[in-house]
């Protein structure tokens, strides 16, 4: 059932005081709620809902948690833990009143985010670029020039050696076997953990044919228990089907080799892709590619994102570019005339398009001010950067690729959220500057 309305009060509680009575109405997080269109969402949402059954929950708690968490940079946990402390969370979410108890589970932003879907969720992005353009933070002239790039949103997995994915294929059968009350021959738990641990004592020294022994038989172990498993799952129709998944994935596991494109890089999430970036540091990353869009010229409020795309499979940059600015223009209903990219997207498939596409280190520019954009298309580094490193978009702990496009687009909104958080506290402190010199600069005040 759609979420009700919240009913606006007519008479104060006698035993509760109003949020507005207790906290600071300048403070930066009321004024964003203020810059905030919040009946927008009621009207993108609500179809999503059953017609009958019971009354879901507000649109604006559920948003406002999404965009808290991903401003602070916290789990589900800890925003909901937050939320109960903080009385400027619950204002900003539309409470009337101080909560002592949250009106939800935890897992309930878990299924909301599911309902939504990360289509229906461009929409929390493109009202945090209304809230920049109404706050004064960015003007409608600035949308009209946009930086592309991509990046890599890494997935919460431990590092996928050969020897941790077999040894986690065992546990799944071990543990699939001890919940369907399946007797196995033998559990090769013991013998697989010592193999692994000698695999990762060897495999760095002289004794490297040492632990390739040992990671053959950690295969040959996985593959007795997967065979025993499946034979014994013939018996159980109830759990065959349950297991299907599981038994899948290992005998993807056990097929792949190491010259296979499309390689299993973990069990409870197969969607990781394997994506080299060339760093010293990290030669590798797993996780998914994303594209970002942001403005060209650094605003009043900072350099905005205006567009973000989760792109699984891993396509060619240049085959992502028209798709990139079609969602830009999309939601910010502004024409772009201008994309600056790197040498990544020669090739691109934006030709046809009104937008006209430099690239890096292109040559017969046709102006001056072209050349000048063209040499900060670099600035779109540092926005990537804080989006990782203040953002949730390092290390992406939502399941699935519909997870991984849903964690991009709102760690767009909460770098959004987060520069106009510091526009509004640096308005704030010119205003209340001009109010301290304003009595010294007028003589008859003196």
């Amino acid at each position: 059932m759609r979420p009700k309305p919240p009913n606006p009060t007519t008479t104060d509680d006698l035993f509760r005081n109003r949020l507005s009575n207790i906290i600071d109405q300048r403070h930066e997080v009321l004024r964003l709620a203020g810059l905030i269109d919040w009946a927008r969402f009621d009207g993108e949402y609500g179809a999503l809902y059953a017609e009958q059954g019971r009354p879901g929950l507000p649109t604006r708690l559920m948003v406002g948690l999404h965009l808290l968490k991903h401003v602070k940079a916290l789990s589900d946990e800890q925003v909901c833990a937050q939320w109960v402390e903080n009385p400027y969370f619950q204002a900003f979410c539309g409470e009337t009143y101080f909560q002592h108890e949250l009106p939800l589970d935890r897992s309930s932003m878990s299924r909301w985010r599911g309902r939504i879907g990360p289509d229906k969720l461009e929409a929390v992005l493109a009202a945090t670029i209304a809230a920049a353009l109404k706050g004064g933070a960015m003007a409608a002239k600035h949308i009209e020039r946009v930086i592309v790039d991509t990046t890599v949103e890494t997935k919460a997995v431990a590092h996928p050696t050969d020897s941790h994915l077999l040894y986690r294929g065992i546990e799944w059968l071990n543990r699939l076997a001890k919940r369907g009350g399946i007797e196995l021959r033998q559990s090769f738990l013991r013998l697989g953990k010592h193999a692994q641990r000698e695999v990762g004592r060897l495999i760095y020294t002289g004794g490297h044919k040492q632990a390739m022994r040992h990671l053959r038989k950690l295969k040959t172990f996985l593959g007795r228990l997967h065979r025993d498993v499946g034979r014994k799952l013939q018996d159980r129709p109830l759990l065959r089907e349950p297991a299907t998944e599981i038994m899948e994935r290992i005998a993807r596991l056990l097929a792949q080799k190491s010259d296979d494109k499309r390689k299993l890089y973990a069990l409870h999430a197969p969607e990781v892709e394997c994506i080299g970036k060339g760093k010293a540091r990290t030669r590798w990353e797993f996780g998914v590619k994303v594209s970002f869009a942001v403005t060209n010229a650094r605003t009043p409020g900072g350099q905005f994102v205006l567009g973000a795309r989760a792109l699984p499979g891993s396509p060619y940059d240049g085959h992502t570019l028209k798709a990139q600015l079609d969602q830009v223009e999309r939601l910010t209903g502004h024409r772009i005339d201008r994309a600056y990219v790197d040498l990544g997207y020669r090739g691109h498939d934006a030709k046809a398009g009104h937008t006209q596409i430099y690239i890096s280190r292109q040559r017969d520019l046709p102006s001056p001010t072209i050349k000048r954009e063209l040499r900060r298309r670099s600035a779109i580094e540092p926005v990537i950067g804080h989006l990782k490193s203040d953002g949730l978009l390092e290390r992406n702990r939502l399941a699935g690729d519909h997870g991984d496009a849903i964690n991009a687009i709102l760690a767009a909104a909460g770098h959004n959220l987060r520069l106009l958080l510091a526009w509004l506290r640096r308005l704030l402190c010119a205003l209340i500057l001009l109010a301290l010199l304003r009595p010294a600069a007028d003589p008859a005040a003196a």
